[in-house]
């Protein structure tokens, strides 16, 4: 098995270095993606100080030497705080789409192999999608609460219907192939058939779509912690950074400047790379 590996491993190699030529603007989005992955998942090892640390002899120290971007106005590094928001938010962002991800598949899959299910599945996530998703993730957070998990729980179930559609178009295409009617003709049960020749052949768009919606479950969060109903201080998140700053932002301007440039530049990365996945795996858009 390893030696199979060693063996595709070079063509993989040769698909990035293409990918790069090809896509460079998308390259360099990908590249901020996984720096600031890499940062989140390593925030204890790479932020230079505690984020929550409090010393208010600090307090608003523009960036240099001893605090490279400064402090906030509690005196606490907005450096590490800055490692430690990237690491919330990434999570929150990339839960949330996942668990949308999981359901909303499962049932565009479901609703569209099993005709009897279609009208009532679809309609549902119809009437999901008909409204914006502040709306939908303030409903959801007026009944369960603020906090990390209820966030998630918000962003997820406004995320189900975007990846239900995908799911279902995908399934209704690809069961009419004729190697998909030969196999019911064989007698398959309908789990065998799902898992091994719907779902896999179903993986490419909904992961150019995971890639796009990321950046904006980002914001949401973001969006969200700013009205203070998502992460709640001290915790560290770029939107409640932005919310506490802002009173304080002539004195210390790096306050304000630095979590939005932390967003602005994800924001960038997640769909840079989006579109140039989209393109790289949609023969009809690289063909133009």
């Amino acid at each position: 098995m390893s030696m199979k590996r060693l063996k595709k491993a070079p063509g993989v190699i040769i698909e990035i270095i293409h990918f790069a030529r090809n896509f460079p603007l998308a390259t360099i989005g990908g590249i901020i993606v996984l720096v600031f992955v890499l940062v989140a998942v390593l925030a204890p090892q790479v932020a230079p100080q505690d984020p929550d640390k409090m010393n208010l002899e600090n307090a608003l120290e523009a960036p240099g030497t001893e605090f490279l971007l400064g402090t906030d106005y509690s005196g606490r590094d907005m450096l590490s705080r800055l490692i430690f928001g990237a690491r919330i938010s990434l999570f929150i962002s990339l839960t949330s789409v996942l668990i949308g991800v999981g359901v909303g598949v499962v049932l565009g899959v479901i609703a569209a192999w099993f005709t009897r299910l279609q009208t009532l599945v679809m309609r549902l996530m119809d009437i999901m999608l008909s409204f914006p998703s502040i709306i939908v993730a303030l409903t959801i957070i007026a009944i369960l609460g603020s906090g990390i998990q209820n966030l998630i729980i918000a962003i997820a179930i406004y995320n189900i219907p975007v990846f239900a559609r995908i799911a279902f178009g995908q399934t209704l295409s690809i069961k009419n192939f004729t190697y998909i009617e030969a196999v019911i003709t064989l007698g398959a049960k309908d789990a065998r058939i799902l898992l091994r020749h719907i779902l896999p052949n179903i993986i490419a768009p909904v992961i150019v779509q995971f890639t796009l919606v990321i950046p904006r479950a980002i914001m949401l969060t973001a969006g969200l912690s700013f009205l203070g109903l998502g992460v709640m201080p001290p915790t560290a998140e770029w939107g409640n950074m932005l919310q506490n700053s802002l009173r304080w932002a002539y004195q210390g301007p790096h306050l304000v400047i630095f979590p939005g440039l932390a967003l602005l530049l994800v924001v960038f990365g997640f769909n840079t790379f989006g579109d140039g996945l989209r393109v790289s795996l949609d023969p009809r858009m690289r063909n133009r």
